[in-house]
């Protein structure tokens, strides 16, 4: 059985985006592939989290996966700093990386750029540890979207290059999947592309959103004065908005809309009420099952030990090799 590895940060709640971008595939994954879940808590150290901010979003992140429908029976949910193994492996193969290949990363450059007063080189070797978190498991499979795919395109350098320096057929070559044929890709209120937690709390919907605040975001969502020429096209920001109902709503709505939009007779208060509604009835049982999982501190702890037990197990096989291969050698 082919394996399969993604992360996501440990930076706060997970949006709509997350959901049925992602989340949706990797439930159907977690049946097909030996999946390995993992919440990224060492690379959100990158952005100087207080503890109390680091705990509070692993433990979010891990009540909402587990509430979106990840199964830690079927598959190996863990937090990356409960897997050590995985810091060593991101040392090795930080002594194989170049600084030359380091900078051109795009992500890098885009920090840099950004924010110029945390360029610090956990950024610089972030490519590194997600190679490290990709190969340690071995995995052949890597559900990552557009922006992701160079940071892949290194993790495959990373690991030929250990395998060409010591002569030995260690790591398999990852590469992007899609477990569905078309990923499905949520974008923002803001009217500015795909919904994030970085583009700011007016552009997400969180899965955990109670529905008012539903309400209140979509309602805020941008929007034009209006069609003034039958079946012209849509503009980015009410073209948006039509993606979100195309996933929520039901197709009657969805025409019914799309139909008032090329007549010019489209009030867009009534579309934002009819999709805040759909979205809070869509979201209505996740929402339902992260209240009554964060509350349930024992299965949480039982759920974060299993995990790691199991991810430590695939990782420690791997390092034992590793090291040997290096030449670590106990006398």
């Amino acid at each position: 059985m082919e394996t399969v590895v993604s992360g996501i940060r440990s930076t706060g709640k997970l949006h709509l985006g997350n959901y049925y971008g992602a989340i949706q595939n990797f439930v159907k994954m977690q049946h097909e592939y030996n999946c390995y879940f993992f919440i990224a808590d060492l690379h959100s150290l990158t952005t100087h989290p207080t503890p109390a901010d680091l705990h509070g979003n692993v433990k979010q992140v891990l009540v909402e996966y587990l509430a979106a429908g990840i199964n830690p029976e079927t598959a190996t949910i863990y937090i990356q700093s409960d897997v050590p193994e995985v810091a060593e492996l991101y040392l090795y193969l930080n002594m194989n990386a170049y600084l030359g290949e380091l900078e051109r990363s795009t992500s890098f450059k885009d920090k840099v750029r950004t924010q110029p007063d945390n360029v610090n080189a956990g950024l610089l070797t972030y490519p590194v540890l997600m190679a490290a978190d990709i190969i340690i498991h071995k995995a052949t499979k890597v559900p990552v979207g557009k922006d992701q795919e160079q940071h892949l395109e290194m993790a495959r350098t990373f690991g030929n290059r250990f395998n060409r320096l010591y002569n030995r057929d260690v790591f398999p070559e990852p590469y992007a999947f899609n477990f569905s044929e078309k990923l499905v890709k949520i974008p923002g209120l803001d009217g500015k592309g795909k919904m994030g937690k970085s583009e700011g709390e007016g552009n997400a919907v969180y899965l955990s959103d109670p529905p008012e605040a539903i309400r209140k975001k979509v309602m805020r969502a941008v929007t034009d004065s209006g069609p003034t020429v039958e079946n012209q096209k849509k503009p980015e920001e009410i073209q948006n908005l039509f993606d979100i109902i195309k996933v929520v709503s039901s197709p009657d709505t969805y025409t019914h809309f799309d139909h008032l939009y090329n007549t010019c007779q489209i009030r867009y208060g009534d579309l934002k009420k009819q999709l805040a509604e759909d979205i809070i009835i869509a979201t209505a049982p996740i929402r339902e099952r992260i209240n009554d999982i964060a509350n349930d501190t024992p299965y949480l702890r039982q759920v974060a030990r299993h995990g790691a037990i199991k991810a430590r197990e695939s990782a420690s096989k791997t390092m034992r090799e590793v090291r040997e291969i290096i030449g670590f050698k106990s006398f």
